[in-house]
């Protein structure tokens, strides 16, 4: 059996719009179950994304869910996903899309130690770091 890992990101009430937009950033399968299809005894529950999963074609793996009353959320700076590699064209695309809307806090552009790296706050609060590693 495999194992893999993968984020999970916690929303306040915006699940959904996330997710659909992180499928359109990386493509995929997307999932989408609501509190309501498992019973939630609270109406404003109903439509909230209980889970969350992208599977995406290059094999990432993006779950979500809304936050629901009684549970804690807090928003900072102590994760940050990271996508790396050597597919230049691919990598810059997801750079652009999730950027948008969002705040560079580090310009994507060539660094001292040679790769093309960027950092980024999406337009959910989600830290993304992009790393563009050389073709040899």
């Amino acid at each position: 059996m495999t194992s893999k890992l993968n984020p999970y990101i916690g929303f306040d009430g915006d699940a959904r719009e996330a997710m659909e937009f992180y499928r359109s950033v990386f493509g995929g399968d997307l999932t989408l179950r609501t509190f309501g299809e498992f019973g939630a005894p609270q109406p404003e529950l109903a439509d909230k994304i209980m889970h969350g999963t992208l599977e995406t074609p290059q094999g990432f793996t993006i779950m979500g869910s809304d936050t629901p009353p009684g549970m804690t959320r807090t928003v900072g700076d102590n994760i940050t996903i990271s996508l790396s590699g050597d597919d230049a064209d691919l990598l810059r695309g997801h750079w652009q899309q999730l950027s948008e809307s969002g705040t560079v806090t580090v310009p994507l552009e060539k660094q001292m130690w040679g790769d093309e790296y960027g950092s980024c706050v999406d337009r959910y609060g989600v830290n993304w770091m992009v790393d563009i590693t050389p073709q040899d």
